[in-house]
Parts: C-alpha cells; structure tokens; sequence
C-alpha cells in the first residue's frame, strides 16, 4: 500500500516536512466516527473500535501501542452506560480509568501528545452556572466517577487536553435526541 494515500502532511519546519500518527480510540463511538472523518486530512489515522483493541486489558492496549508506535493518542472510547455502570462496575472502571491510565502511561514514555475526551458527569449537577474546568468534582454516579478516575491519570501526563463533553448527539449512533425524535 502507498503510504502517501494515509499520511498527511501536516507541517513544515524549514525545508523538513513532518507526518502524524494518529491513534484513534473508539471510531464507532459518536465522537470518535466524527473524529476519524476529519484526522484523516492531517495524517494516518490508525483508528480502533473495542473488537480491534480491547480496552478491558491493559497488556493488549501496552503491546498495540508500542507496535504501532503514535505520534499521538485520541482516546474517544468510554464506557457510556450511564445506568448499565451501576451494576457493571468493574468493567466501567476498566474501560473508563484503567485504560486511560494506561494510554497515558505509553503516551508519556513515547513523549506524546494526549487528547481524552470526558464528561460533565463528574460534576454533581448543583450549580446554578456552568461549570468551568476548575470546579471542583464531585461525580454522583459509578460512571461519572470512573471518568473522573480516567482523567485524574491522563492528568500525570505533562502532554494532554482533556474535553469534558455534555449531550452527545450525531446522526450516527444512538443518542438521547435520535430516541426523542423517535418518540
């Protein structure tokens, strides 16, 4: 396969011109469909979904990384069930904070940038205002906390944004407007 139909360029430095490897975590979910459409304008985009990378098992996730080596991770998968975490916990807590803690890990020893998507979820909701970034937390369900835990260890990583975002909708996936159109 020509490499020149995957990779972008995306920058130049002087006369040198530099490529991004993009690995991009959870292409099925409603952000990160959205995302793969538009990082594959700005590099090679090596995008997974939970059967390509199993988020559940830190080795796997370890042992992928260092194969394919990113210049940057996007970790756009979560475990979203809102209801579904309170009785499935210890899967939530895996895909939600042990895989982040993990992503970021690899990111810092390859010396990377990270970009992990969250949730307003880790707030309780109280504020009569919206949130900003430096409220404090105080997540009031199994899945607002283990976001919460998810961003607390992509925070060890000097190289990372975090999104916290509210009211994902698309046309593609399942979400909360799709049903209330529905109905």
């Amino acid at each position: 396969m020509d490499e020149s139909c995957c990779i972008r360029q995306i920058s130049r430095l002087g006369s040198k011109t530099v490529f991004m490897k993009i690995l991009l975590i959870g292409k099925d979910g409603q952000v990160g469909f959205a995302l793969h459409k538009k990082l594959a304008s700005i590099g090679e985009v090596i995008a997974t979904n939970r059967n390509e990378l199993n988020l559940e098992n830190s080795d796997a996730i370890r042992i992928f990384i260092e194969k394919i080596k990113p210049d940057m991770i996007i970790n756009a998968a979560a475990y979203t069930d809102v209801d579904k975490a309170e009785t499935e916990i210890e899967l939530a807590r895996k895909v939600n904070a042990e895989a982040p803690k993990v992503l970021a890990e690899k990111a810092s020893q390859l010396n990377i940038p990270m970009i992990h998507f969250s949730t307003d979820y880790v707030f309780d909701g109280l504020k009569n205002e919206p949130y900003v970034e430096t409220d404090q937390a105080n997540p009031q369900s199994i899945y607002g906390k283990t976001k919460w835990e998810g961003e607390e260890a992509v925070r060890q990583h000097r190289k990372h944004i975090i999104l916290r975002t509210s009211w994902v909708f698309s046309s593609h996936g399942q979400n909360f407007l799709k049903t209330i159109l529905k109905l």
